[in-house]
């Protein structure tokens, strides 16, 4: 997708939206790790058997660190590429609006609520995965992005999907991926456990950014 009219800038609620990390943006920096991650991962599967999320690895054996580490993982060229192009073009808006600190917080804890819907929903066997089924990817944390945006920061913002190049708001899209993702879970259709953590990404993108205020606490110590 691409922006047809830029008109998202709002003045940033709290710290430094970009520059805070080296001279990138925490957007750019994802991107890189992301992409870094993923080769890594072509040269040695085993970074993905240590990274990725399953409900045996991370909660029966109380590795807590795949809550975080999932979200750098992916499963293929196009998994990645697809997630990336999103993060470019709506992870700036959400940056600016929130400052840096506060946004890279705020990507993970979407991520990390991409997870927990994911296990919610398989407890209650809502979904046809085991316990082993392995979870990874951004994309619920992208999703909180979009949410972000199209609920509170730039709702009527037009942009141009690529695939198929239809112009459509912002808000327009994020219900239809949400639908499309909650159509998927309840149908059990192909991949309905990463659509249950593209949920679990959307619920918190849209709490987070109704009350951004609670993610003060991560932007201690940044210059307003």
């Amino acid at each position: 997708m691409a922006f047809e009219e830029r008109d998202y800038s709002r003045e940033p609620v709290g710290g430094r939206a970009f520059g805070a990390f080296g001279g990138w943006s925490v957007t750019v920096w994802l991107i890189v790790i992301n992409c870094v991650v993923f080769l890594l991962e072509l040269l040695n599967p085993l970074v993905g058997q240590l990274g990725a999320f399953s409900a045996y690895t991370a909660i029966d054996h109380l590795q807590i660190w795949r809550f975080i580490t999932f979200q750098f993982l992916h499963a293929s060229p196009n998994h990645l590429i697809f997630n990336m192009i999103a993060l470019y073009f709506f992870g700036p808006m959400v940056e600016q609006y929130l400052g840096s600190r506060r946004y890279l917080a705020f990507y993970l804890l979407c991520g990390i609520a991409g997870a927990g819907m994911y296990l919610l929903l398989l407890v209650m066997r809502v979904l046809p995965d085991g316990p082993y089924t392995p979870l990874v990817g951004a994309s619920a944390g992208i999703f909180g992005i979009l949410i972000a945006a199209a609920t509170r920061i730039a709702p009527d913002a037009r942009v141009m999907l690529l695939f198929p190049p239809i112009p459509m708001q912002l808000r327009t899209l994020a219900w239809v991926m949400v639908a499309i993702a909650a159509a998927t879970v309840f149908f059990n259709w192909r991949n309905a456990g990463g659509e249950a953590a593209h949920l679990g990404g959307a619920v918190a993108g849209y709490l987070l950014i109704q009350r951004p205020q609670v993610l003060n606490v991560f932007a201690r110590g940044s210059r307003r």
